[in-house]
């Protein structure tokens, strides 16, 4: 397995300072964020440290020299929209940047794109559906003329009771994974497993990694504490209950959870994903965050 992180968190680096920022710490890779050029809408998104729509030759050409510079890889691309928004033209807009993403990915030599299914939050599973098998037939049939795999992070995308029980993101638990494979079968369509999700979820995350073996095309690493006290006052609904933690400040048995990865056969990526606001408050203190996650998952990834 690879050691990274992804890009969000160093989002005020550009892209030469984040790749010899990850060489001088000893990391593998780095998972590359690709959003349009814009405000942000929400804590990491919004991050640009390559701009696909202005990727010209001599763009890539910069791009590819400093890769080899540094000699860090580029685990993946990263843009986490909600291509399955209700509003038709915010639709059309991320999923026409998300296939420009793909499109930008093998002329980079990169054979990944890490994004998220979305979801219209006001409805029910089964009544995205159809709309879901239209976007997403349609998006993986242009990663597979692309020769690039797509990878959906299990984040459910729910943040508030004004959500409940939707979230933006479909895909965040095993029954909707396997009716989207079912229903999609392309080998080339796949997981960015975040095992934090499911612990909050009260699923497996063990037994969903065995389950999926064949799907897992790139993993985050971030760890969930849950406050027992909170979760006793306000119940599961209250949704203040658990919280984004560096690796090996939350819950996750990480030993067993790299274990699983290497019974699998996994020999991927695996990219620290810092949101632990605890490490927020400066550029040296999330640097200090990755440099944290980095030692501690040394021990089970070499």
């Amino acid at each position: 397995m690879q050691l990274g992180f992804v890009s969000a968190v160093v989002h005020d680096l550009p892209l030469e300072d984040v790749l010899k920022f990850a060489a001088d710490e000893g990391f593998d890779c780095v998972e590359l964020m690709c959003w349009p050029p814009g405000a942000a809408d929400r804590r990491y998104a919004g991050v640009t440290h390559i701009d696909v729509t202005a990727l010209n030759d001599d763009e890539i050409g910069r791009i590819r020299e400093l890769v080899k510079t540094h000699g860090v890889a580029i685990s993946g691309l990263g843009y986490y929209p909600n291509p399955l928004h209700p509003d038709k033209n915010h639709r059309n807009f991320v999923v026409d940047h998300l296939k420009r993403v793909i499109s930008a990915a093998p002329r980079l030599d990169v054979g990944l794109v890490n994004t998220f299914i979305g979801r219209d939050h006001t409805k029910p599973i089964e009544e995205n559906w159809p709309l879901f098998q239209t976007i997403w037939s349609d998006v993986i049939q242009h990663a597979e003329s692309e020769n690039v795999k797509v990878a959906i992070e299990n984040c459910p995308m729910l943040y508030s009771l004004d959500e409940w029980p939707g979230g933006k993101n479909l895909a965040m638990c095993p029954g909707v994974f396997r009716s989207m494979f079912e229903d999609i079968p392309s080998l080339m369509f796949g997981l960015n497993f975040d095992p934090s999700h499911l612990v909050w979820l009260m699923v497996d995350y063990l037994r969903a990694v065995k389950e999926f073996s064949s799907r897992i095309f790139h993993v985050h690493a971030k760890d969930t504490r849950i406050d027992r006290d909170k979760l006793y006052e306000e119940g599961i609904l209250g949704l203040r209950w658990h919280h984004d933690k560096l690796p090996g400040l939350g819950e996750i048995d990480w030993g067993s959870f790299i274990g699983a990865l290497t019974d699998i056969g996994y020999r991927g990526a695996v990219c620290i994903e810092m949101e632990d606001r605890s490490f927020e408050d400066s550029l040296a203190d999330r640097k200090r965050a990755l440099r944290q996650s980095k030692r501690f998952l040394e021990q089970f990834v070499s």
